[in-house]
């Protein structure tokens, strides 16, 4: 017999009809007095009271405090499976909306809604040549945007925005959502309007990125979709190229550009 379990036998006992009357004294069991029916009384509103708080009972204190240990200890196992899945699932979407806007801010730069990105060295080339070609092997900074520096709080002005209501505004502006750098690599002296183009470069950060630290650069390292935090604020969300050429194409710009053309 377990110990929790006396009072409840204590209080049957009491309360069978061959015990109920043991504990009053033979004397005043025979004599018809008002005393007797008061004590006959009291022991059956005890036996009432017992067995209803037997039917009725619920969790102890002790089971009650057991209980939220047990959820403590569950809610602290799998809290950090839960905020790293949403940090990853809010992650994914700022990815997703940054590839968005980088696609959006190339589409605005080939329709001319925007202002094409400031030529600047060293992505003014030199027109390649049978005597000064260029190939993908020995001029890869020429096809690349990996040499690009990234912004600096002194550079943040040269920077796009891309706003929440998908609105792009040209460099000098203050953004709610992306920065954008673009950079430009072209030919000295190319028009793009008359299908000589540029390669375009473009990354995406965040609006709350960490200018004077961001990394890129030659370790092209990208902020990574899986994270079990707020995410790399130092990082480009995205980074892709595009080739911007408005008008005909010119075959003999191509090849000054690319290289890789027998013609002088």
């Amino acid at each position: 017999m377990k110990l929790h379990q006396l009072p409840k036998l204590f209080t049957q006992v009491l309360c069978s009809k061959s015990l109920k009357l043991r504990f009053i004294p033979v004397h005043l069991k025979k004599a018809k007095t008002s005393k007797v029916h008061f004590l006959m009384k009291l022991g059956d509103l005890f036996c009432v009271s017992s067995n209803t708080q037997s039917s009725e009972s619920g969790f102890t204190i002790i089971e009650s405090l057991v209980a939220i240990l047990v959820v403590s200890i569950l809610l602290t196992a799998i809290a950090p499976v839960l905020v790293m899945s949403t940090a990853t699932r809010v992650q994914a979407r700022r990815i997703e909306l940054a590839t968005g806007a980088a696609k959006a801010f190339i589409d605005a730069i080939k329709s001319k809604t925007i202002s094409d990105p400031t030529l600047t060295s060293p992505f003014t080339l030199a027109p390649a040549t049978v005597a000064a070609p260029r190939t993908l092997s020995s001029s890869t900074s020429d096809y690349l945007i990996s040499s690009a520096g990234v912004p600096t709080t002194a550079t943040k002005n040269t920077l796009y925005c891309f706003n929440k209501n998908g609105s792009l505004a040209n460099p000098s502006c203050t953004s709610d959502l992306f920065y954008i750098q673009a950079i430009r690599l072209a030919v000295t002296g190319s028009d793009a309007d008359k299908g000589q183009g540029y390669r375009l470069g473009v990354r995406v950060y965040r609006s709350d990125a960490e200018f004077g630290t961001l990394t890129a650069g030659s370790g092209g390292k990208k902020a990574a979709t899986f994270t079990g935090g707020l995410g790399d604020r130092k990082a480009p969300l995205v980074e892709m190229t595009a080739e911007i050429v408005r008008g005909q194409p010119s075959y003999t710009a191509l090849c000054a550009r690319l290289g890789g053309c027998d013609k002088p």
